[in-house]
């Protein structure tokens, strides 16, 4: 079946020999393979949506026979869990996808990047591994990505596995260009591997994607679910909205809040969300019950954001924390003026400033709560710093 999660129950890692005798052999591609990929469509599924099959070009038109292939398993957004349930019971098709770039772009390395906390998902990833023929061992290496929010960005990752800091760099150079150890790098999320070793099979992506239902329901958990599904339809298949929905944020920390009603009937495919200026990004879905306070829950996550800055800059180590600091001081202390002021003003003079992508996250986050929160933020009542949590 052309589907990520197929096969045996989600209970632990699908052993090599029941992988192989559900999907056959990894299929034996070349360079032709890049077109394969282009013509697919597939974008990345790691946050930033970006077109597969451009960044495979970029590689191969870079790569001497010395091109790396970065397994990015970092997942570093607190409420996504898609990629380490991919990594823990899906483990051999994330190989598959690796292996396949490696021979498709001539790599000599192909470096696992999986999150330190993710302990399940690192345990099956090298136990599959060490399933796998001695050739396609003698590629691999594995790190542990830091705990960090900004640790899964592409140069954060190469930074960290050529210099041991998991920061993000400027650009250019590009990772195609020039990324670990100096060698033209593909970063590839998991799921999106996954998606190629599919590809590979069959000759298109599996018409779905994994995603998190979290927040205010009954079952929170991951879902694989058609690009016709719709957030109403996923919401509904993890037990519905526990209590009235007051907003869905789409996307994760990086994305958007919506009126539940709003969001209902959009439908969970890059395309049709990007037509209404959404992205699925990391895949969360986040339920807002109507008892939950959007003040309090926007000031936690720009709390979390704020101490997530790499310290690289000003509008990212200044400018967060004084955005976080004001909406706190709203949900703490009640509405102020000067501050929702400063909250519209500074929203402005972060943005398109940073050294890294962080910042521009955190403000698209924080402009959409202001939005679609407007009237809370406007006449908010005091609440404790418990409360506010």
């Amino acid at each position: 079946m052309n589907s990520l999660l197929a096969g045996p129950p989600l209970t632990g890692p699908e052993s090599l020999a029941s992988h192989a005798g559900r999907l056959g052999p990894m299929p034996a591609v070349g360079a032709r393979f890049i077109d394969t990929l282009v013509q697919s469509r597939i974008a990345g599924r790691g946050g930033a949506g970006f077109p597969a099959g451009t960044k495979w070009q970029a590689v191969a038109t870079h790569s001497r026979g010395d091109a790396v292939v970065l397994v990015n398993g970092a997942e570093g957004e607190p409420q996504s869990k898609k990629d380490r349930l991919l990594m823990s019971t899906r483990p051999h098709l994330v190989l598959d996808g690796a292996f396949i770039a490696a021979r498709v772009l001539r790599a000599r390395r192909v470096i696992l990047y999986i999150g330190e906390r993710h302990r399940a998902a690192r345990a099956a990833m090298l136990q599959a591994l060490a399933e796998r023929n001695e050739t396609e061992r003698r590629l691999v290496s594995e790190h542990a990505a830091p705990a960090r929010y900004v640790a899964g960005a592409e140069s954060a990752a190469i930074h960290f596995i050529t210099e041991g800091v998991a920061t993000p760099t400027t650009m250019p150079p590009y990772p195609f260009e020039r990324g670990v150890d100096g060698k033209p790098t593909l970063v590839q999320n998991v799921e999106t591997l996954a998606q190629v070793a599919l590809i590979a099979r069959y000759g298109e992506p599996s018409g779905t994607s994994l995603v998190t239902i979290a927040g205010g329901v009954p079952r929170p958990g991951v879902l694989e679910v058609e690009s016709t599904t719709t957030i109403a339809d996923a919401v509904s298949l993890a037990g519905g909205a526990s209590d009235q929905a007051r907003a869905v944020l789409v996307g994760g920390y990086f994305g958007r809040w919506m009126e539940a009603r709003d969001a209902w009937p959009l439908r969970l495919d890059q395309g049709s969300l990007r037509s209404h200026g959404l992205a699925l990004g990391c895949g969360v879905i986040g339920v807002l019950p109507a008892g939950r306070c959007p003040v309090c829950e926007t000031a936690g996550i720009m709390r979390y954001l704020a101490g997530e800055s790499s310290a690289q800059c000003g509008p990212c180590f200044f400018g967060l924390r004084a955005l976080a600091d004001a909406c706190t001081r709203i949900a703490e202390h009640g509405t102020n003026r000067d501050d929702l002021q400063r909250l519209d003003r500074w929203t402005e003079d972060v943005r398109g400033r940073g050294a890294c992508r962080h910042p521009d996250g955190a403000v698209i986050f924080l402009q959409s709560a202001l939005q679609t929160f407007g009237r809370e933020f406007a006449g908010h009542r005091p609440h404790s710093a418990a409360e506010a949590a």
